[in-house]
């Protein structure tokens, strides 16, 4: 049978949950006049969170301090964020989409998947979206964005496609007319280094994605990502829709600042401890991985994350952390401010034999002599 997967993506999700809290205190619809959220509405140094669609239209974008946007619209609306309302409200949308399938994986705060296969068929899968999407706008009072696809990465693209409350189709007998003339840089998981690489290379749109030769593309992003990019190209991905149940089979960890962090030093050291973290906990359960993923929290609370999968099972801290050091390269910039980082891993088990690669890493021995010693070390503080 051919999966059905949805994904639902809150239309511009802090403005708009901002905006049925004012409509509840009696005040105007900030959504339908050049409006932005900001950490403080009061300082122009601030950087905007989210816009409305007619502040979007003037120019104005997400991650731009207050004052180049006041340049722009002197008039600009500038609210400041709730995080409590924002949780509250995202609890809602969450329970709703649920109530479609138990099956379900949010992705971030405003935005989740759900598995329909067995609940609804591909003639009917428009139909039973639209009525979720309009169920969420008129109990809630926000809309949302349906994408239905054949894959969770189908579901993702679609779901980006025209907004806002819409519902879009992106089966892989699609592809080719709805996806593949889109820009690299349209595709999940390509950040603006990959798209900079593929670009200086002639690889402008998906399809020149799809079509070039795997060892090509090997040479331009390495092996493991030309890979993964060539298939989401041609539009497969069989990552399944994990819920709760999958999700506590991984470890993780994370570490919140005391201010915000923007010296790359900082950000590794952090990274580092963290990972250090996640890996004793897994020797710890006599686990390995075979899935790392890493997220960074900047101070506007936007999420950037990335995960990648692992050519064999490991539990070295130095493997996790070279995995998380390259994916950072492709979620941050280098120098805007994080507030936040995390490190999770998946995929558990407990096979204790594992292949030695030819080409394993001749200081391999060394990383798990350390980890053996940070080990001793752990448990030397405990007893």
């Amino acid at each position: 049978m051919s999966r059905i997967i949805f994904h639902i993506d809150v239309n511009s999700a802090f403005l708009s949950w901002t905006a049925v809290k004012m409509l509840r205190e009696g005040q105007p619809d900030i959504r339908l006049v050049p409006s932005v959220v900001s950490g403080d509405p009061n300082d122009r140094r601030s950087i905007i969170t989210a816009a409305s669609i007619p502040a979007k239209k003037l120019g104005i974008k997400t991650a731009q301090p207050v004052s180049m946007a006041l340049r722009t619209y002197p008039q600009l609306v500038i609210v400041g964020g709730d995080w409590e309302w924002y949780k509250q409200c995202s609890r809602g949308f969450i329970e709703i989409c649920t109530s479609y399938s138990p099956v379900l994986q949010q992705f971030s705060i405003d935005e989740c998947f759900i598995d329909m296969t067995g609940r609804c068929t591909e003639e009917n899968a428009v139909t039973v979206a639209t009525r979720l999407k309009d169920q969420v706008r008129e109990m809630l009072g926000f809309t949302v964005n349906v994408g239905i696809g054949s894959n969770k990465l189908l579901a993702k693209m679609a779901s980006d496609f025209e907004k806002p409350d819409k519902v879009h189709t992106l089966w892989e007998s699609e592809v080719e007319e709805k996806m593949w003339p889109l820009g690299v840089r349209d595709l999940l998981w390509v950040g603006k280094k990959t798209e900079q690489r593929l670009l200086a290379y002639g690889i402008k749109t998906i399809r020149d994605l799809a079509s070039i030769d795997v060892g090509q593309l090997s040479r331009l992003v390495g092996r493991k990502y030309a890979q993964q990019l060539h298939e989401n190209a041609n539009g497969r991905d069989d990552s399944p829709v994990e819920t709760e149940r999958t999700e506590a089979k991984s470890v993780s960890a994370e570490r919140t600042f005391s201010r915000d962090y923007t010296d790359p030093k900082d950000i590794d050291r952090a990274l580092f401890n963290v990972a250090c973290i996640v890996a004793h906990r897994i020797r710890r359960q006599g686990f390995r991985a075979s899935t790392v993923s890493m997220f960074i929290k900047r101070t506007d609370f936007t999420v950037a994350q990335k995960q990648t999968s692992l050519d064999q099972p490991t539990d070295v801290t130095a493997v996790i952390l070279n995995e998380v050091r390259r994916m950072l390269t492709e979620i941050w910039d280098g120098s805007s401010p994080i507030r936040q980082v995390g490190i999770g891993v998946s995929k558990l088990t407990h096979e204790s034999a594992f292949q030695m690669s030819l080409f394993e890493d001749p200081k391999m021995e060394y990383y798990r002599d350390w980890d053996r010693q940070y080990d001793e070390s752990k448990a030397g503080q405990k007893s």
